[in-house]
């Protein structure tokens, strides 16, 4: 195979599929991971050039790592990891759920984590390989809506900075992608997501698009592992009480300025 190689996971969907797309387009065989997507999988799949689809379910860290042991044994060279797939379930900091924080902080951290571990160990590549670890603006704007998905994020964040470090006298880059509010979620309406995405330094909706044209910038650009590359149209200067779900619902009062 001459293309290069990705894997995204959550690819079949939403900001995982516009990835898939944006390295497609550059001229890349795009591995998309789904858990339960697979109609969508296959569908997007035959919509590119060269693609593969793979399931696994993310809550089984050990599977995953089994899964890209396996995909390194038939890459011959694959250059980048993109940790996309995350769950997103309500809890809040006055009454925070053990079972949703451990789903999310399994499904978005500890995997996320040990599929980068497996990678960084087995695929090849003659070119600098590169993890991208999809975040979230929260990282640098918090509040207290969705506490379990919050906190698993900041521990995905982490890891970047500590696997940059164990593999910087390596070609190796570990890079941090924080998206802000893109596409409707929860229990949103799209009237309601015109509205809350609006709700940065912009006032402008940021697009899926966007946040798959950074991801290909990282995979293919010159930046220094360990950073974070921020897609939000400034949201996370912001200093926002709420979700914005919320704000643009008017609860808990307006959006404060950072």
């Amino acid at each position: 195979m001459s293309r290069p190689a990705v894997l995204v996971t959550g690819g079949a969907n939403r900001i995982g599929a516009a990835i898939v797309r944006r390295f497609a387009e550059a001229g890349w065989h795009v591995v998309i991971h789904y858990g339960s997507s697979e109609e969508d999988a296959d569908a997007l799949a035959d919509t590119l050039p060269s693609a593969d689809t793979i399931q696994c379910d993310l809550a089984n860290s050990g599977s995953a790592v089994q899964m890209i042991e396996e995909l390194a044994e038939g890459l011959v060279d694959w250059r980048c990891l993109v940790n996309c797939a995350s769950v997103f379930e309500k809890d809040d900091i006055d009454d925070a759920n053990p079972t949703v924080f451990e789903r999310a902080m399994h499904i978005n951290a500890l995997t996320p984590v040990r599929i980068a571990q497996a990678f960084l160990a087995k695929a090849k590549s003659e070119q600098s390989r590169r993890v991208i670890q999809v975040t979230d603006q929260k990282l640098a704007n918090p509040n207290p809506d969705f506490v379990s998905y919050t906190m698993s994020k900041h521990a995905l964040d982490a890891s970047i900075a500590m696997l940059s470090i164990a593999h910087r006298d390596s070609d190796d880059r570990i890079y941090g992608l924080a998206p802000g509010a893109i596409l409707a979620s929860h229990d949103q309406s799209e009237d309601e997501a015109e509205t809350s995405h609006r709700m940065n330094l912009l006032e402008r909706r940021t697009g899926a698009d966007e946040v798959a044209e950074a991801a290909l910038f990282l995979a293919t650009g010159p930046l220094a592992s360990g950073e974070t590359l921020y897609v939000d149209s400034g949201q996370h200067l912001l200093d926002q009480k709420r979700d914005v779900i919320y704000l643009a619902r008017g609860e808990d009062g307006a959006q404060a300025g950072g």
